[in-house]
């Protein structure tokens, strides 16, 4: 069978004839896109998109998983949660260089010398690194030492930063803003790919509510809704949403058993030391028996999806 060519056009200000491109040889079928999001739906693309870092693939059925801390405070700190995370099979390690805190008197991050460090996790542990980005100021310099780049919640609708990362050659994880829609969120998706950066990966984080349990309320139904309306890969950070250890660990498995491309979370080798986000990171150990229980889990919901007649 022959490879099939989509093309979208995109600003253009008049209504599109369909006939005129019907007339056209080697055009099969045209499509009028009816959603604002022309590039991330399913509209436009059928096919799963497939973003590879490393060995992790993201959008294929399989279930990779990103770890770490949530802030990079040494090069020791690092290296020893890498090497237990990577033991445990996490396929990227996170960590934060640059920390967006609500307060001004929090840990902001150590800057440089901590992608400095995260290069070293590369190097000596064989991990890829996933880290954030703030700003447009900074995004060359994260650029420069992240194999996969993150836009936080609280930068989802910053668009001259979203521009920027459609720029970029690096891979692009977007996480949902705290209170942002669907809608909204694949809009701001939209904005990287428009610029021609097609390796996105949403991540639903939680999002703000009444409920004074969890820090946020993990929206697990919009896992599935992304796969409905997008081609893009989804996965989910339980950490942020639950900001609780025990929760964590109960919303990665259930992760796992929605069919979520992939999960992040915060591991600590003493996390009530950490300088940010301690109680909701995980023990090396207590990360050791979760990947287990989520690879078990997965296993058995793929063999399911895999068993289904169509």
């Amino acid at each position: 069978m022959a490879d099939r060519v989509f093309i979208g056009v995109l600003h253009y200000e008049n209504s599109v004839k369909v006939t005129h491109f019907l007339g056209i040889s080697g055009v099969k079928e045209v499509i009028p896109v009816t959603k604002t999001y022309k590039l991330v739906g399913r509209e436009f693309q059928q096919e799963n998109t497939i973003v590879k870092i490393g060995d992790a693939v993201f959008g294929n059925g399989s279930f990779p998983v990103i770890a770490g801390p949530c802030a990079v405070e040494s090069e020791k700190q690092v290296l020893s949660i890498a090497k237990s995370v990577k033991a445990a099979g996490a396929k990227i390690f996170r960590g934060g260089a640059f920390k967006p805190r609500t307060s001004p008197y929090s840990f902001q991050g150590i800057g440089k010398k901590g992608l400095i460090f995260l290069a070293k996790v590369r190097e000596e542990i064989g991990l890829p690194i996933a880290t954030e980005v703030m700003d447009v100021e900074t995004f060359d310099l994260v650029e420069e030492y992240a194999d996969v780049i993150q836009i936080g919640t609280r930068n989802m609708q910053n668009f001259s930063l979203l521009r920027r990362a459609g720029n970029s050659a690096r891979p692009v994880i977007l996480k949902r803003g705290m209170s942002a829609t669907l809608a909204e969120w694949l809009m701001a998706a939209e904005y990287i790919v428009e610029q021609g950066n097609i390796n996105v990966i949403l991540c639903e984080r939680g999002v703000r509510t009444f409920v004074r349990h969890s820090r946020n309320t993990l929206d697990l139904s919009v896992v599935p809704a992304v796969k409905k309306e997008s081609h893009l890969p989804v996965i989910v950070d339980p950490s942020h949403a639950a900001g609780i250890r025990d929760q964590v660990i109960s919303l990665a498995h259930a992760s796992a058993a929605l069919g979520a491309d992939g999960v992040m979370i915060e591991v600590h080798n003493h996390p009530e030391k950490a300088l940010s986000d301690g109680p909701q990171s995980l023990y090396p150990d207590q990360f050791f028996t979760v990947m287990e229980k989520m690879k078990a889990i997965h296993a058995i919901i793929r063999k399911k999806n895999e068993d289904i007649p169509y």
